[in-house]
């Protein structure tokens, strides 16, 4: 009796969390904490950990020693095809952009770039992320090809369609990301070479994705 209890409740969380994983309430990258969850459910954590057992074997989820379970980053190919495709795009996008940039939008730009410094201090990767493309969008929106501008919202949306943030994987990288950022607004307010301008937007997304790459690769 109590094993066919058990089955039930496992049943009942793995249900319970693959609603979430697939509705993305729990996005790529969230955190799985299996005493949270066991209390909304009101059971232990048993039957929890043996439904993350099964969606880890699904390709759901990743475990990591020290870290725990997180909601699986989506299909490494999708997401490398969706950056390296938005890095040649909003690259080429900030550079037609910079000369149309005020001195207003580059003051916010620069104050979202300090309020995600702020955060690395209590990183929170889904809050970076959200500033981080609010970042990015002013410096692509006043792009004067609106169908260019059309492809790099494209991307972004396609991008978020496939990970919620990379930072919760490499909250390494959020650091660095920071201070690329500061590089590009250098370049824009200086009036730099349109070249110089979309290969260092191109190359800070690039490495943003290599830094995924290689944090897969070593593990």
């Amino acid at each position: 009796m109590s094993g066919t209890a058990a089955l039930s409740k496992s049943e009942r969380a793995y249900g319970w969390i693959g609603e979430r994983i697939s509705s993305r309430e729990y996005g790529p990258g969230y955190r799985l904490v299996l005493g949270e969850i066991a209390r909304q459910l009101d059971m232990s954590v048993v039957p929890v950990r043996e439904a993350i057992r099964r969606l880890e074997a699904e390709g759901l989820v990743t475990f990591e020693r020290n870290v725990g379970a997180r909601v699986a980053l989506a299909d490494r190919d999708e997401y490398v095809h969706a950056m390296q495709t938005l890095g040649v795009l909003e690259g080429a996008a900030m550079a037609l952009a910079a000369t149309h940039i005020t001195a207003d939008d580059l003051d916010r730009a620069q104050e979202l770039n300090g309020r995600m410094r702020d955060l690395l201090t209590h990183f929170d990767p889904h809050e970076f992320t959200v500033l981080n493309e609010q970042f990015h969008t002013i410096l692509f929106e006043e792009c004067p090809n609106p169908h260019l501008r059309d492809l790099v919202e494209r991307g972004w949306t396609r991008l978020n369609n496939v990970r919620d943030s990379t930072f919760a994987f490499v909250p390494g990288r959020a650091a660095e990301s920071v201070e690329e950022h500061d590089d590009i607004l250098r370049l824009v307010r200086e009036g730099a070479d349109s070249a110089d301008i979309e290969d260092t937007a191109r190359q800070h997304r690039w490495r943003t994705m290599n830094a995924y790459l290689d944090n897969r690769a070593s593990r």
